[in-house]
């Protein structure tokens, strides 16, 4: 059933991704499910992202970093769902050792440069509401693009180093995973060699950079509260805070999701039910990222509503 071969000292395998289910009568509903989620979340964000292009008043950072989040969040479903459907479609559960790996490498680079962002973002709220006049010196066009080039370049060199520490253990049992894609994670656990270094420096590396992040997100609020409570008008106090709330709707839903799959996966000992709550963070943020901002936010609402009005009457025409 599994291909292995040994070609210079290194192991080549065919690894079974077992997905949500085995039970056929439910693939047909979980692939048209996923489909749907896949689709509007790229409709969604590639809306976001042409909303902010085309609309000269969104050319500030908070919708730089916005638009690298949108992108982000589609590249990452679009590293999980497609494969998931196609093995659906053609009941093919192989993935290629390489593959996995890559998958997991990138999935691991998706989820810490989205942290990365969430973090900068709520820094850039930090500088607008509690040093305005200094706003457009310090968040200058050049210091965007060197911040989001920094996380991309941690992200990057975080998810080579935990598929550099795969590529040194040996494997010697096939790998079956119950998961519906490959995480660094899960391919550790099939290793016939000594892994708990590589599992304490992933989990360490991990939780340094993905907390590292929150901190300055909590740091940036808590100075944001303090200083929106000194304004005198209480029309100033709703503009400050209208300008935080999907900021702080998208960071709860990425880092709730995340902290409660962590814990799904320490209290429950199914692979099977950790693999469902893992859609919890790896799909739904994505999807659900681009109502939260369209709805929240009045900016974004007005740039969607010429977006969509232009696409309209080129249609029309």
């Amino acid at each position: 059933m599994h291909n292995m071969e040994v070609k210079n000292n290194s192991i080549v395998l065919d690894i079974f991704l077992h997905g949500l289910t085995d039970d056929t009568e439910l693939q047909p509903f979980i692939f048209g499910f996923f489909l749907c989620m896949y689709l509007i979340t790229i409709f969604g964000n590639l809306l976001i992202m042409l909303a902010i292009i085309c609309d000269s008043h969104l050319h500030t950072p908070m919708y730089f970093f916005l638009c690298h989040l949108a992108f982000n969040d589609m590249y990452l479903i679009s590293i999980t769902v497609p494969k998931m459907l196609v093995n659906i479609q053609t009941q093919d559960q192989r993935i290629s050792f390489a593959g996995c790996l890559s998958q997991g490498c990138f999935v691991a680079v998706c989820f810490i440069f989205e942290c990365f962002l969430l973090g900068i973002m709520a820094y850039d709220r930090f500088i607008a509401i509690c040093y305005p006049l200094r706003y457009t010196v310090l968040m200058n066009p050049f210091f965007c693009v060197i911040l989001v080039l920094i996380s991309l370049f941690i992200s990057i060199v975080n998810g080579l180093l935990h598929s550099l520490m795969v590529l040194h253990l040996s494997f010697c049992t096939d790998l079956e995973i119950l998961h519906f894609f490959c995480e660094i994670a899960q391919i550790l656990k099939h290793a016939c060699s000594d892994n708990l270094i590589n599992n304490i420096l992933i989990f360490v590396i991990a939780s340094i950079l993905a907390c590292v992040p929150l901190f300055g997100i909590i740091f940036s609020y808590i100075h944001i509260v303090s200083t929106v409570l000194k304004m005198p008008s209480s029309e100033g106090k709703y503009k400050a805070f209208s300008t935080c709330g999907s900021h702080l709707s998208v960071v709860s839903l990425f880092y709730g999701t995340g902290f409660g799959v962590y814990i799904t996966s320490v209290v429950i000992d199914s692979p099977k039910e950790i693999a469902v709550a893992s859609v919890m963070y790896s799909i739904v943020p994505p999807m659900l990222n681009p109502f939260v901002y369209s709805l929240k936010n009045r900016d974004m609402k007005e740039a969607l509503k010429k977006v969509i009005g232009r696409t309209a009457s080129l249609c029309d025409v």
